[in-house]
């Protein structure tokens, strides 16, 4: 079974295939299910025979993703992933076992370099990109040593590998996120846990860039006129769905570039 979307560029195409069975007795989380690649993983988990616990800040857009996507095994969560109380009833509705985690949830900055950074931008840049994710790495790591096996993908960015793709605040959180993936991945591949992360280019989502800051305005344009096409959030989707699964079982404490080539600039 397989789903055409939208071209990728103007001049290439690309066709989603769907490996039915490829997350068949599996439960994954996804946090930021409701929209963008959030939505486009936790659809093609699901499509593809996983149990998705679709984790969103809006009841509505889980909604409309459930109704979209029949047929398949999804439990929907409005929860804060900041929350520790949050957290927890992610982990509930999750139940004893933990196969995957596909922390996608994430804001933006606005842009603003260090000189001009206010601390209310900082603090919730960090808030949701660095401690939600730690936060929810942290909750699954003891169902995933109980059973010996598990696989965790972050989500960081451009962000993580250059200087020129954000503000300063979201350029430090993916930084961080791309720590926290590859402490993690050391630390647990051990007991049978891959740890990964993806770093997205541009890509089609509801997130929308905002300039607080004239200098900052002018250097990351600059920087954007040069990188490729934005994406579909199903072509990162597929990238997350890879190294969620079996077929990335030699793959680990890796921050993969999914960006159409705009790393290699």
């Amino acid at each position: 079974m397989s789903s055409p979307i939208e071209p990728l560029t103007s001049s290439s195409t690309w066709v989603e295939r769907i490996d039915a069975g490829r997350f068949s007795g599996k439960t994954i989380i996804v946090t930021g299910a409701g929209s963008g690649i959030g939505r486009a993983a936790a659809s093609r988990i699901a499509r593809e025979g996983g149990r998705v616990v679709a984790v969103d800040i809006s009841q509505e857009r889980l909604d409309d993703f459930v109704a979209a996507t029949p047929g398949t095994d999804i439990v929907t969560l409005v929860a804060n992933i900041t929350d520790d109380a949050g957290v927890a009833q992610i982990i509930e509705a999750a139940g004893e076992r933990i196969d995957g985690l596909a922390n996608i949830a994430g804001i933006m900055d606005d842009m603003t370099p260090v000189g001009e950074m206010s601390d209310a931008v900082w603090k919730r840049v960090f808030s949701v990109n660095v401690d939600g994710t730690m936060k929810l790495m942290r909750a699954v790591i003891p169902a995933m040593l109980a059973q010996g096996s598990g696989s965790i993908v972050n989500t960081a960015s451009e962000a993580a590998l250059r200087g020129s793709a954000a503000g300063a605040a979201y350029t430090a959180s993916k930084h961080a996120v791309a720590g926290l993936t590859k402490s993690s991945a050391f630390m647990y591949g051990p007991s049978g846990i891959r740890v990964n992360a993806v770093a997205p280019g541009a890509t089609i989502t509801n997130i929308e860039a905002s300039f607080g800051s004239e200098l900052g305005a002018s250097r990351v344009q600059l920087a954007m006129s040069v990188m490729p096409s934005p994406a579909e959030a199903h072509a990162v989707a597929a990238s997350i769905t890879f190294l969620l699964s079996d077929d990335g079982v030699n793959v680990n404490g890796v921050i993969l570039a999914t960006d159409g080539g705009w790393s290699a600039a």
